[in-house]
């Protein structure tokens, strides 16, 4: 889950690389300029060591899954044995060699699923580095971050980065980042993706959006219409807002009021990735 010091890192990066392209043209001592230099090279460090510890994260889950496997497995294995045996003593052990047939059949399944299950999680860290490395560049210039919150990976752009203030038009610095991110998304397979846009808790009451349900709406529309102009399918894209009312930071500063302010690009998940549903049973 992204915290309020990770856009802090976002929006104290994006100064410190500005400040640094204004020092080129114009005179400042060395001191400043070095300066500058250590800033930008520690906050690229802070984020370098945020996305290894996402990585990090799925490699555990990948880890957790692959000692489930092995111990379904043994388990297989010391199963087979016992029944094995048993066949020995079919007039006596009858009803033992029953169970242990249904405890083999129970967990030769759970030991598919958690090969699906492994599968699915080193799916989902290989698409994770692979956005990372695809986006670099802009996440190293603060104008986007990949991250994993509440268990959905996506792209977060902040709003200030894409709009002004109560407008939809993207602005040219936005356009730019969104083709760099459509040219990407184009090339993942089977992936659907939500455009979904927020705002902080302001209100907003003009004749066009009678609250931020509106203009975060419009503004996830207009993100989803320049991504398919730009090389994504309409089939795949899909736009939502969600106004004030799913925010990443209390909105109890300017600070982390901008940091609400954002569209989001969530991947959605394979079907595949989703566990089996038993039609046989009720849902309680």
């Amino acid at each position: 889950m992204m915290s309020p010091s990770r856009w802090s890192l976002r929006a104290t990066y994006f100064t410190v690389a500005a400040a640094l392209l204004g020092a080129t043209s114009a005179c400042v001592t060395t001191g400043t300029y070095d300066k500058k230099i250590a800033e930008l090279a520690k906050l690229r460090a802070d984020h370098d060591r945020a996305a290894a510890d996402t990585i990090a994260a799925l490699t555990a889950e990948r880890d957790g899954l692959r000692k489930k496997l092995d111990d379904a497995t043994a388990l297989v294995k010391e199963l087979s044995a016992r029944l094995e045996t048993l066949g020995q003593n079919v007039g006596k052990l009858t009803s033992e060699k029953g169970e242990l047939a249904q405890g083999l059949a129970d967990a030769k399944a759970r030991l598919e699923e958690l090969r699906r299950q492994k599968a699915a999680a080193e799916a989902r860290a290989a698409t994770f580095r692979n956005l990372v490395a695809r986006l670099k560049s802009m996440i190293d210039a603060g104008r986007l971050k990949v991250v994993i919150r509440d268990g959905r990976m996506l792209i977060a752009l902040p709003n200030d980065v894409l709009f002004d203030s109560g407008k939809t038009d993207i602005k040219a610095d936005g356009q730019a980042a969104l083709a760099q991110v459509a040219q990407v998304l184009a090339t993942i397979p089977d992936r659907n993706f939500i455009v979904a846009g927020n705002t902080d808790k302001v209100p907003i009451h003009t004749a066009r959006f009678p609250s931020n349900w509106e203009l975060s709406t419009a503004r996830a529309v207009e993100v989803t219409k320049f991504l398919i102009a730009n090389g994504m399918r309409p089939q795949v894209l899909a736009a939502a807002g969600y106004g004030e009312f799913d925010p990443v930071a209390a909105n109890d500063s300017p600070e982390h009021q901008a940091q609400n302010r954002r569209i989001e690009i969530v991947l959605q998940p394979n079907l595949a990735d989703l566990p089996p549903l038993d039609e046989g049973k009720a849902t309680p």
